[in-house]
């Protein structure tokens, strides 16, 4: 499909593109992302990327659409197919993050993923995301704190850089914008950025996450917060391991920035209620009341 030549005012014509067009720019903007990013973030992204003019993003959209511009409405649907195919996907909390399939995905294989979603729309074949099979108990019955230590070891055997952008994404997912990894290269022990809007307030978040099998001391704490000096408000520490009594005190000592602290527990709870790796499943249990019928 072409991009559609739309008139903006009387005389002025705009070459916006197709939803197909947009396909490739977008996982070129997730990638640059970091392989994850809200709506707001990917649009921006892809919008600095490709150069489009303000008059490409000024065009309307129609008025029953969701979004007032026609290029932000299309960027929509690009992603919409992209999740069809199976190239990305959403924790419905508006945050997206570029599966395995998208990584490799080619932009003469994006050419072709319009034709092979309208194929599977027409058969209704389309496979389910294969996040829904991520994790499944192997016994049946396993309390939490079975679940907790399986989860943990799945963690600790991450990559470091894979642990960095799993802790990215769950930031996006409890509101922070802008997250940024850059451990890798070296920023004297900070790991990421972010940024976290209150109302009306926002806040500079420096993050640290390591994958610890015992616990983190005080040096860590007193280590990450001069890292963080003058480069933001707040800080974050998350680790799979445990936190020495020291180090709590040291997070909140009086007259130092407030460090807030998350332990492997806390992590394990955060990515259940994200639904990240973590899938729950209800179950039914009856229970017989005798004394009630002798009421009758």
């Amino acid at each position: 499909m072409r991009a559609e030549k739309i008139a903006n005012g009387d005389t002025q014509v705009v070459e916006v593109p197709s939803y197909d067009q947009l396909i490739w720019p977008t996982v070129k903007a997730m990638k640059a992302l970091g392989g994850s990013g809200s709506n707001k973030e990917i649009y921006d992204k892809l919008v600095e990327l490709e150069g489009y003019s303000e008059e490409i993003q000024q065009v309307p959209a129609s008025e029953n659409a969701s979004v007032s511009s026609l290029l932000e409405y299309r960027s929509y649907w690009a992603r919409t197919y992209l999740k069809k195919y199976g190239a990305i996907e959403s924790s419905g909390r508006a945050v997206w993050v570029l599966l395995d399939k998208g990584e490799k995905l080619t932009e003469a294989e994006v050419s072709k993923i319009s034709s092979i979603v309208r194929k599977q729309d027409r058969l209704h074949k389309q496979k389910q995301e294969a996040t829904e099979e991520f994790i499944k108990s192997e016994e049946d019955g396993a309390d939490e704190e079975d679940w907790k230590e399986n989860l943990l070891n799945v963690l600790k055997e991450m990559d470091p850089s894979a642990f960095e952008r799993l802790c990215q994404r769950i930031l996006r997912e409890n509101g922070f914008t802008k997250v940024q990894v850059t451990g890798r290269s070296g920023d004297g022990g900070i790991d990421g950025i972010g940024i976290l809007r209150i109302n009306l307030l926002s806040f500079h978040v420096s993050f640290q996450c390591k994958r610890y099998k015992d616990s983190v001391g005080a040096g860590a704490i007193r280590d990450f917060r001069g890292a963080m000096v003058g480069r933001g408000d707040k800080g974050l520490f998350i680790t799979t391991g445990s936190y020495t009594p020291d180090a709590r005190k040291e997070a909140s000592r009086d007259g130092a920035p407030a460090i807030d602290l998350i332990d492997g527990e806390e992590l394990c709870d955060l990515l259940k209620d994200l639904k990240l790796g973590v899938h729950t499943e209800m179950t039914e249990k009856v229970m017989l009341k005798p004394e009630w019928f002798k009421d009758i």
